[in-house]
């Protein structure tokens, strides 16, 4: 089986706090938003969809997951128009062998993540990046969910968190998460490939599809937003840090 070593340089997690309009332009902007905020622009985020994401948004059963898509999906085609120039409707997407969408024309790199009640679109240059969101309230068995995926260093980073331990474990989940998207995988069930502690760790990966796709490195950088979300972004190169822009004050 081929193999080779991936290193991934984890940056501590830190509060990210909204960039003033004017401030310096950052390499990646992150556009993040609660689901509720953008509910009532939710008629004009679904006019901008092409067939395929009206057709996609009608096979959700619940409201909730129907609305939450149409507002992430909306919002991203919105953000690439005006990165474009072009009307929001008129953005041409593709999606690689793995689902990951790009922009077959060219342009910026970008990735859309949600969770059960906010969202982040991360557009950024060429380089391909992947960006993970996930609630502090989500619920979850974190303690039996790390036995699974996760190292067995990270296990007992999260079960030494007591308290924190939750947090720690999203902590490490997004930034899997978000290696993976930025390698244009995707899920992959073999997680404990990935070992994103704190600092710079060189990993033995199998994979064959992550073998395949990886970049030889990837930087990853994890941040609170507010008290309710934690967000990470990878990318294949160090990144500046990240401009962070409220979405629903855009619209």
């Amino acid at each position: 089986m081929r193999e080779r070593d991936l290193t991934v340089h984890c940056a501590p997690l830190r509060t990210l706090e909204p960039t003033p309009p004017l401030a310096a332009s950052a390499q990646v902007r992150i556009w993040y938003a609660t689901v509720p905020a953008l509910l009532p622009h939710l008629h004009r985020l679904g006019t901008v969809l092409d067939d395929e994401e009206r057709q996609r948004a009608e096979r959700f059963r619940f409201a909730p997951d129907r609305e939450r898509f149409i507002a992430g999906h909306g919002l991203l085609r919105m953000l690439l128009g005006g990165a474009l120039g072009v009307a929001p409707e008129a953005v041409r997407m593709a999606r690689g062998a793995h689902g990951k969408p790009h922009l077959p024309d060219g342009g910026p790199a970008f990735n859309l993540s949600d969770t059960k009640d906010a969202l982040v679109v991360a557009i950024g240059g060429p380089d391909e990046l992947g960006v993970d969101i996930e609630t502090v309230e989500r619920r979850t068995d974190h303690e039996l969910v790390a036995g699974h995926y996760f190292t067995p260093d990270e296990v007992s980073h999260i079960q030494a968190g007591g308290a924190e331990g939750k947090r720690r474990f999203l902590t490490l989940w997004t930034r899997k998460e978000a290696v993976l998207k930025a390698s244009g995988v995707g899920i992959m069930e073999d997680l404990h490939a990935l070992r994103v502690l704190d600092g710079t760790q060189v990993l033995s990966i199998r994979h064959e599809v992550f073998v395949r796709e990886a970049a030889p490195a990837y930087h990853v950088s994890s941040f609170s937003v507010g008290t309710d979300h934690l967000i990470a972004l990878a990318t294949p190169r160090p990144h500046a840090g990240p401009a962070l822009h409220e979405a629903h004050l855009a619209l």
